[in-house]
């Protein structure tokens, strides 16, 4: 089945035959400056396309997704024999026929080089990894995620950077915490859960000045984090840090 795009003049667009191998005709006419740069995609989940997967190829982008790009899902975007549907925004562009997790990365790239490939790869060892942060497995998680950098996937690199930041800073590697926090930051200035890892290594490794500018940053980007339990816990956890450095 081939990938079709349908314009917001309700034209076709095929995309069976990309012709380089880093972005399609889209990406590659929004970086020459003649289509607005890619800010966001638009999975439908509505009834139609969440039968025919687009739960899994909303899972699938979000963690491909370049910096910058927000993927989401929405409600339904019409054409519902063509699903899964995406939309591209600012452009308004839908894509159809996105039912598996390579065909709807070729939003973001064509494949002659293997580049989709490649990301789908490093995203499996991301969720492998991800899942062995959660049991504590912190060394395991980064040689997972090491691996997966190794890979050079096209997309999703600096949330790898953010997750071997974490397993780090469990390993009580804080230098290389810190580091794959910078990367990660380097990478996607705004990216908050970097900005909170960067702050712990600080503080572990007692630059608390450095920590409390980290976390101020953090509040910067999304001041709705000041509500959350866990961001309330580093800030209390920080004033102790400071309180018996000046009692000390």
């Amino acid at each position: 089945m081939e990938l079709t795009l349908i314009s917001p003049l309700n034209r076709p667009l095929s995309l069976s035959r990309p012709k380089r191998c880093r972005r399609p005709a889209a990406a590659a006419a929004r970086a020459a400056g003649s289509s607005p740069e890619l800010s966001e995609v638009r999975v439908c989940t509505n009834r139609t396309c969440r039968k025919q997967g687009s739960f899994q190829t909303l899972e699938a982008l979000s963690g491909l997704a370049p910096p910058g790009v927000a993927v989401k899902a929405c409600g339904c975007l019409g054409r519902c024999g063509s699903g899964p549907n995406l939309a591209l925004l600012p452009e308004g562009v839908i894509v159809s026929h996105c039912g598996t997790a390579a065909r709807a990365a070729r939003i973001f790239w064509s494949d002659d080089d293997g580049g989709v490939l490649r990301s789908l790869e490093a995203l499996a060892l991301r969720k492998r990894a991800e899942s062995e942060l959660e049991k504590g497995n912190f060394s395991d998680a980064e040689v997972l995620l090491t691996q997966a950098i190794a890979i050079r996937p096209c997309g999703g690199i600096h949330v790898m950077y953010k997750d071997r930041s974490v397993a780090r800073l469990g390993m009580c590697n804080y230098s290389g915490a810190l580091e794959d926090a910078k990367e990660a930051l380097t990478l996607s200035p705004q990216y908050i859960e970097a900005q909170l890892c960067q702050g712990d290594a600080f503080m572990e490794m007692e630059q608390f000045d450095e920590a409390e500018k980290s976390y101020f940053m953090s509040l910067q980007i999304d001041p709705s984090i000041r509500r959350s339990r866990s961001f309330k816990d580093r800030v209390e956890r920080l004033q102790q840090k400071l309180d018996a450095a000046d009692i000390s």
